[in-house]
């Protein structure tokens, strides 16, 4: 299988040329509500396959919640340290789900792990990671962070800066931030844009406060978005405002 054709002087049409896109384990699950789905693991592979085209440098953080929750398993009476590192190796699954669907469609990836698995995936490199994305390959970030107690979105926040990302695309299932969960209140009010400030004073939930701050403090900008509409990836990172945007105040 040839591999998809992209452009070599940097991307074309695009406002953004490295991104790293941040999906939770939930939205692997689809209507399953537990487990990958495999439709919605080829939608999802099929829009960074589009981004993947245009040129756009390509970084994936991917959740375990679908498989596995630590902090829910915590709650229950296990030990935290563990359950986090049972989270993380279901975050690792899903890692090389999204791989294998992706190399289906032409698009050559590499999966880091934080956690050593050499049969299974590379350790995390931070000059490896980036000269794969200079090569125009998707590099998938498992295992989290490697250390308990710290999510997958700070893991995210964290992999996007070291690697030089101009911004972090997180697909939720809803069209962005809103005041109240629009799944259970349709009156729900959608913010167009926040703060990193006003997202840690109202307590919103885009990423946990970790990553928020760490955001902020390093003028990351995060774009919340739908990910089931299939064409919000190539919309956002060809500059249309989709979701919410969070940033520094102007």
């Amino acid at each position: 299988m040839g591999e998809t054709q992209i452009s070599t002087d940097g991307p074309t049409g695009a406002k953004y040329r490295r991104i790293l896109l941040k999906l939770s384990g939930e939205v692997l699950a689809g209507e399953l509500g537990y487990g990958i789905d495999p439709q919605v693991l080829d939608t999802v592979a099929e829009q960074i396959q589009e981004i993947h085209a245009l040129g756009v440098e390509t970084a994936v953080v991917i959740g375990g919640g679908n498989i596995f929750r630590g902090i829910a398993a915590s709650a229950t009476g296990m030990e935290r340290t563990s359950a986090d590192y049972m989270g993380m190796l279901a975050t690792v699954l899903n890692a090389l789900a999204l791989q294998n669907y992706l190399e289906k469609k032409g698009v050559v990836t590499r999966v880091q792990t934080a956690i050593e698995m050499r049969e299974l995936a590379e350790s995390y490199i931070r000059r490896k990671a980036i000269r794969h994305l200079e090569k125009k390959r998707v590099v998938i970030f498992a295992g989290g962070t490697g250390n308990p107690y710290f999510s997958t979105d700070t893991a995210a926040a964290l992999r996007a800066m070291e690697i030089g990302a101009e911004v972090i695309l997180k697909g939720t299932k809803v069209d962005g931030v809103f005041d109240r969960d629009p799944l259970k209140e349709p009156n729900a009010k959608k913010y167009d844009e926040l703060t990193f400030f006003q997202v840690i004073e109202k307590r919103l939930k885009v990423m946990d406060s970790t990553a928020v701050t760490l955001c902020m403090d390093n003028d990351l900008a995060i774009i919340v978005f739908n990910i089931k509409d299939k064409s919000n990836i190539k919309r956002i990172v060809q500059g249309e405002k989709i979701g919410t945007l969070v940033t520094k105040p102007r």
